[in-house]
Protein backbone atom coordinates (compact mmCIF):
# COMPACT_ATOMS: atom_id res chain seq x y z
CA UNK A 1 0.00 0.00 0.00
CA UNK A 2 1.15 3.49 -0.77
CA UNK A 3 0.00 6.64 0.96
CA UNK A 4 -0.11 9.94 -0.90
CA UNK A 5 -0.20 13.40 0.66
CA UNK A 6 -0.63 16.53 -1.44
CA UNK A 7 0.43 20.01 -0.43
CA UNK A 8 0.95 23.43 -1.96
CA UNK A 9 -2.58 24.44 -2.81
CA UNK A 10 -4.00 27.86 -2.03
CA UNK A 11 -5.51 31.05 -3.34
CA UNK A 12 -3.81 32.83 -6.23
CA UNK A 13 -4.75 35.58 -8.65
CA UNK A 14 -5.25 34.90 -12.32
CA UNK A 15 -1.94 34.77 -14.11
CA UNK A 16 -0.15 33.54 -11.02
CA UNK A 17 1.63 30.30 -10.25
CA UNK A 18 1.51 27.49 -7.72
CA UNK A 19 3.58 24.39 -7.20
CA UNK A 20 1.86 21.30 -5.86
CA UNK A 21 3.76 18.47 -4.22
CA UNK A 22 2.71 14.91 -3.56
CA UNK A 23 4.75 12.88 -1.09
CA UNK A 24 4.47 9.10 -1.26
CA UNK A 25 5.18 6.56 1.45
CA UNK A 26 4.70 2.85 2.01
CA UNK A 27 5.75 1.61 -1.40
CA UNK A 28 8.53 1.64 -3.95
CA UNK A 29 7.95 5.05 -5.48
CA UNK A 30 9.96 4.43 -8.62
CA UNK A 31 7.68 1.55 -9.54
CA UNK A 32 4.57 3.75 -9.70
CA UNK A 33 3.23 5.79 -12.56
CA UNK A 34 2.00 9.02 -11.02
CA UNK A 35 -0.88 11.19 -12.08
CA UNK A 36 -2.56 14.47 -11.25
CA UNK A 37 -6.31 14.92 -11.52
CA UNK A 38 -8.67 17.70 -10.52
CA UNK A 39 -12.31 18.07 -9.63
CA UNK A 40 -14.26 21.28 -9.76
CA UNK A 41 -17.59 21.71 -7.93
CA UNK A 42 -20.37 19.89 -9.73
CA UNK A 43 -18.01 18.31 -12.24
CA UNK A 44 -16.40 14.92 -12.66
CA UNK A 45 -12.80 14.32 -11.74
CA UNK A 46 -10.64 15.00 -14.78
CA UNK A 47 -7.15 14.15 -15.90
CA UNK A 48 -4.47 16.82 -15.67
CA UNK A 49 -1.07 15.18 -16.14
CA UNK A 50 0.83 11.94 -15.72
CA UNK A 51 4.48 10.95 -15.55
CA UNK A 52 6.07 7.58 -16.18
CA UNK A 53 8.11 5.57 -13.72
CA UNK A 54 11.76 5.85 -14.53
CA UNK A 55 12.12 7.94 -17.69
CA UNK A 56 9.80 10.55 -16.32
CA UNK A 57 8.01 11.00 -19.62
CA UNK A 58 5.11 13.43 -19.09
CA UNK A 59 1.72 13.65 -20.72
CA UNK A 60 -0.79 16.47 -20.31
CA UNK A 61 -4.40 17.29 -20.83
CA UNK A 62 -4.86 19.78 -23.65
CA UNK A 63 -6.33 22.30 -21.23
CA UNK A 64 -3.07 22.60 -19.29
CA UNK A 65 -0.47 21.88 -21.94
CA UNK A 66 2.15 24.63 -22.09
CA UNK A 67 1.15 25.97 -18.66
CA UNK A 68 1.62 23.04 -16.29
CA UNK A 69 4.72 20.88 -15.80
CA UNK A 70 4.77 17.53 -14.02
CA UNK A 71 8.02 16.16 -12.61
CA UNK A 72 9.19 13.60 -10.11
CA UNK A 73 12.08 13.06 -7.76
CA UNK A 74 12.38 9.35 -7.08
CA UNK A 75 15.01 9.97 -4.41
CA UNK A 76 12.53 12.09 -2.47
CA UNK A 77 9.46 9.95 -3.26
CA UNK A 78 7.74 13.07 -4.50
CA UNK A 79 5.90 14.19 -7.62
CA UNK A 80 5.33 17.84 -8.44
CA UNK A 81 2.93 19.87 -10.51
CA UNK A 82 4.16 23.33 -11.44
CA UNK A 83 1.20 25.43 -12.52
CA UNK A 84 1.77 28.71 -14.36
CA UNK A 85 -0.55 31.21 -16.01
CA UNK A 86 -3.41 30.06 -13.83
CA UNK A 87 -6.93 31.13 -14.68
CA UNK A 88 -10.25 30.81 -12.81
CA UNK A 89 -11.11 27.68 -14.82
CA UNK A 90 -8.23 25.92 -13.04
CA UNK A 91 -10.05 26.25 -9.70
CA UNK A 92 -10.56 22.74 -8.31
CA UNK A 93 -9.41 20.21 -5.78
CA UNK A 94 -6.23 18.64 -7.15
CA UNK A 95 -5.54 14.99 -6.46
CA UNK A 96 -2.38 12.96 -6.75
CA UNK A 97 -2.74 9.34 -7.85
CA UNK A 98 -0.53 6.31 -8.34
CA UNK A 99 -0.65 2.99 -10.10
CA UNK A 100 1.75 0.08 -10.29
CA UNK A 101 -0.09 -1.39 -13.24
CA UNK A 102 0.93 -0.98 -16.85
CA UNK A 103 -2.17 0.43 -18.52
CA UNK A 104 -2.97 1.72 -21.98
CA UNK A 105 -5.11 4.65 -20.91
CA UNK A 106 -3.13 6.63 -18.36
CA UNK A 107 -5.69 9.41 -18.29
CA UNK A 108 -8.60 7.56 -16.73
CA UNK A 109 -9.29 7.54 -13.01
CA UNK A 110 -10.10 3.82 -13.05
CA UNK A 111 -6.51 3.01 -13.90
CA UNK A 112 -5.08 4.51 -10.72
CA UNK A 113 -5.18 2.52 -7.51
CA UNK A 114 -4.06 4.98 -4.86
CA UNK A 115 -5.23 8.52 -4.23
CA UNK A 116 -4.33 11.40 -1.98
CA UNK A 117 -6.84 13.45 -0.04
CA UNK A 118 -6.59 16.41 -2.41
CA UNK A 119 -5.51 20.01 -2.10
CA UNK A 120 -7.65 23.02 -2.97
CA UNK A 121 -6.52 25.43 -5.67
CA UNK A 122 -8.54 28.62 -6.06
CA UNK A 123 -7.78 31.14 -8.80
CA UNK A 124 -9.41 34.55 -8.46
CA UNK A 125 -10.15 36.78 -11.43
Amino acid sequence: QVQLVESGGGLVQAGGSLRLSCAASGGTFSSYRMGWFRQAPGKEREFVATISRSSGTPYYADSVKGRFTVSRDNAKNTVYLQMNSLNPEDTAIYYCAATVRYVVDTTHTRNYDYWGQGTQVTVSS
